[in-house]
């Protein structure tokens, strides 16, 4: 008995022992596993943080494109203002003016989406101190007094049938317009053209940039950085006109020519070299 006894408490000793061991080489796996990713991790950070630096050897170059068009658009703007003693009064006066100047831009075949009010606008007419001359008393500081309204109204109009601006011009100065405005010709689609000029400025710094690569005896890696700027000038002829009445002779149509429009993009390109 007193044998099995002692072979019991010895298997059970090398049990623990062995227990223990397992343990022991467990937590050392965690702590080489700990220590692996932990580096891992840190040199995954220093390559971000190094691929995330801008390159140091790069050149730049610039390039522009230009693109001439003729304006297939005209835009004309016209105003009216009336005086009444009554803003009611005022208004009236204000929407025959334009009403008859609506009539004959349906007349020349303008799409009513391409008439719109711009500004509407009634303010108040007031009364003017009387001034004092010379020695006879008078009152200083009189009261104001609205004595009436002004109702101002501005229409603008796109021409899409470019022939026919100075018509148009001639018949809104028919229709007694109290100042007109225009044209101001555009193209009415500049992203295909102006897409045309972009191309012609990046050919034209690319072959800047290889020439200067030869030079240098580099060559060229990749575009690191490209900005853009540019646009087209609009073309104005404006003209304030005051007509009288219809019942003058007739009048020779209004010369408006539209010359071209100029599409002039500007771009700049980095490139990293090596």
């Amino acid at each position: 008995m007193d044998e099995l006894k002692d072979t019991h408490d010895h298997l059970h000793h090398h049990g623990l022992l062995k227990s223990r061991l397992v343990m022991k080489l467990f937590a050392a796996f965690l702590v080489v596993a700990t220590i692996f990713v932990g580096a891992k991790a840190v040199n995954a950070i220093v390559n971000f943080d190094t691929l995330t630096q801008p390159p140091t050897n790069v050149i730049t170059v610039t390039g522009e494109g230009k693109v001439s068009a003729s304006p297939d658009i005209a835009t004309v703007s016209f105003g009216i203002s009336e005086d009444a003693d009554t803003s009611a009064h005022a208004q009236d006066a204000a929407a025959k003016k334009i009403n008859v100047a609506l009539a004959l831009l349906k007349d020349l075949k303008i799409s009513e989406k391409d008439i719109k009010t711009s500004s509407y606008n009634i303010s108040p007419r007031y009364s003017q101190p009387t001034p004092c001359y010379g020695a006879v008393p008078c009152v200083y500081n009189q009261e104001q007094k609205i004595i009436g309204f002004t109702v101002s109204e501005t229409v603008e109009v796109k021409v899409r049938k470019i022939d026919d601006t100075g018509k148009v011009l001639s018949a809104l100065g028919e229709a007694g317009v109290t100042n007109l405005y225009g044209p101001n010709f555009s193209v009415d689609d500049p992203d295909a053209l102006k897409a045309e000029a972009r191309k012609e400025a990046i050919e034209k710094a690319r072959a800047q940039a290889k020439g200067l690569a030869g030079d240098l005896g580099v060559r060229l890696v990749r575009v690191v950085n490209y900005s853009e700027g540019g646009g087209y000038p609009p073309m104005y002829y404006s003209k304030d006109m005051a007509m009288g009445a219809s019942s003058a002779p007739a009048r020779p149509e209004v010369s408006v020519p539209t010359g071209q429009n100029e599409i002039i993009v500007n771009v700049s390109v980095t490139y990293e070299i090596r």
